[in-house]
């Protein structure tokens, strides 16, 4: 690919609406060149944001912790097998983010009682507040661009994510 140098550089304020090729519709080929140029700039956007990651007892808290967080709201508890799948990560490196999730107040472990070998992990009573108000602040920017969606738009969206997510991850 030859880059024109006499063409001005593009801008780098992001455009409030997506283009009328967006709108009407694009090819794959068209879809994939346009998330190519997105995807990274998304990805630095949520690693770069102002909030930048909570600090609370000396333990900074970033967007990993917030995914656990919120599955384990969402689940009402579980276990840290479950939360190593669910988030792709190590035992080990879960096993730390629940430590970390404990040091500042939010997770507490304890045994299951169906099965001793596993250790189950909830939010700590009177913490529920708090971890809304958190992951509230951590998903807004997410929140926001969804609302600007139609509700069959944003179901588009989030399969589109999940087929992406599915075949970038899918055994070679």
């Amino acid at each position: 690919m030859k880059i024109d140098r006499s063409q001005p550089a593009p801008s780098r304020t992001p455009r409030p609406h997506a283009s009328k090729a967006a709108e009407s519709g694009c090819t794959a080929h068209e879809g994939m060149r346009r998330l190519i140029q997105l995807l990274p700039r998304v990805t630095r956007g949520l690693r770069r944001r102002p909030a930048g990651p909570i600090v609370l007892e000396n333990v900074p808290l970033g967007p990993t912790h917030g995914s656990a967080l919120a599955l384990i709201q969402e689940n009402g508890g579980v276990s840290v097998g479950a939360l190593a799948t669910a988030l792709d990560l190590t035992m080990a490196t879960v096993s730390g983010l629940v430590a970390d999730l404990e040091s500042v107040g939010f997770a507490e472990r304890s045994p299951d009682p169906g099965d001793r070998r596993r250790t189950l992990v909830r939010l700590v009573a009177g913490s529920e507040s708090l971890v809304d108000a958190w992951l509230e602040g951590a998903t807004a920017p997410i929140v926001r661009a969804l609302q600007q969606l139609s509700p069959s738009e944003r179901t588009t969206f989030v399969k589109a994510m999940g087929l992406l997510d599915r075949e970038l991850n899918a055994p070679s």
